[in-house]
């Protein structure tokens, strides 16, 4: 059994907390502090996602809603909106490009980061993941919990610690004494009912399971029984992986009040630009298709584009380009957000050797 972990990645697990949820109580004040539920309320309904304060009465995801409004009479069911939560979880996504492009998204609202080599050249995996969760606040209004470790795995566990709104760090000379007193049912791979096998067979926590070998376990519960014996041993080789290339850079806005003119967006739209320029600085490259996308009051969304004869990522050139394509948008009928991507981004990328090896 290994005895000692060497600290050769550094994984950041971000986890949303009560997304979906919270993105609704974010764009509706009047259900902040109050039980809402994600779904239809029909006696068919499902609930997708259940708010804190809905979850203190056992609301829970997958439940029938005719459970949850027995557990929470003033439950509040609100229809959910993909294409909204899709939205903010792509403007997540791009803070998490500022400081790596390891990044692997498991769902709309929970991500691994290996932060081993960082963009920023902030010098430790903690800092990078206060800063993203300061940037998540600011930009979207919205906490995420965050967990810090040397492989997937613990950092997936750490995000889980402090719900919500926390960051656990778990480091290699804390693993082997965390994983011992980590009950079963907290491993993720293990599930309910062989949670429930093991404790019948008196194995309730991580100690417990280190008392066998790989074969043992494997015997036990099959092919299962291989990862159980790596990750409750803090042996959890694999990587982050990336899902998609990236292929475009962009910023957006919201706003409270929609905008009724051209004049009223430029303002905006310079607003907007700041954040498009930085990311596009930090990113080192350059684009040939510029993108205006704009939503109506009535949560139509339209794209209009133009292509360049060759790649620029000169400030005043995007923004003439923004500037012609602003007067496509139809002002009568209330803007509600603007945003600008950049795609066909030519082949030049931050060389990963010129990138900074962290310490924890």
């Amino acid at each position: 059994m290994p005895n000692k972990v060497e600290a050769e990645r550094k994984i950041i697990h971000i986890d949303m907390d009560a997304f979906y949820a919270s993105v609704e109580q974010y764009d509706n004040p009047k259900y902040a502090g109050k039980p809402i539920a994600v779904g239809g309320s029909s006696d068919r309904g499902v609930v997708a996602a259940a708010s804190y304060e809905a979850r203190a009465y056992g609301v829970r995801s997958a439940m029938p809603s005719v459970i949850a409004a027995r557990r929470c009479p003033q439950l509040i069911f609100v229809r959910a909106r993909f294409d909204r939560y899709r939205e903010v979880s792509d403007q997540i996504r791009l803070i998490f490009f500022k400081y790596t492009d390891l990044v692997e998204p498991l769902s709309l609202d929970e991500a691994y980061l290996d932060v081993t080599y960082n963009k920023q050249e902030v010098k430790s995996a903690i800092k990078i993941a206060m800063l993203i969760r300061e940037e998540i606040k600011a930009e979207t209004g919205l906490t995420a919990s965050a967990g810090v470790s040397f492989n997937k795995f613990l950092a997936k566990t750490a995000s889980d610690l402090d719900k919500p709104d926390g960051l656990s760090v778990i480091l290699p000379d804390q693993a082997m004494a965390f994983l011992k007193q980590l009950k079963v049912e907290k491993f993720h791979g293990i599930g309910k009912k062989t949670a429930e096998k093991m404790n019948a067979e008196g194995i309730f926590k991580g100690e417990d399971l280190m008392k066998f070998n790989k074969t043992e376990l494997i015997r036990k519960y099959g092919k299962s029984g291989k990862h159980y014996y790596h990750i409750v041993n803090a042996d959890d080789q694999r990587s982050v992986k990336p899902n998609r290339i990236r292929k475009s850079i962009g910023a957006e806005q919201t706003f409270s009040d929609d905008l009724d003119s051209i004049d009223s967006a430029h303002e905006k739209i310079n607003e907007i630009m700041e954040k498009l320029m930085e990311r596009l600085r930090k990113s080192g490259r350059k684009a040939r298709t510029i993108t205006l996308k704009f939503k109506y009051s009535d949560f139509t969304i339209r794209n209009r584009s133009k292509t360049l004869e060759s790649f620029t990522d000169e400030r005043k050139q995007i923004l003439g380009v923004v500037s012609d394509l602003l007067t496509d948008v139809e002002w009568e009928k209330g803007v509600r957000l603007l945003g600008i991507s950049l795609s066909q981004l030519d082949e030049a990328e931050t060389d990963a050797s010129g990138q900074l090896t962290l310490g924890f």
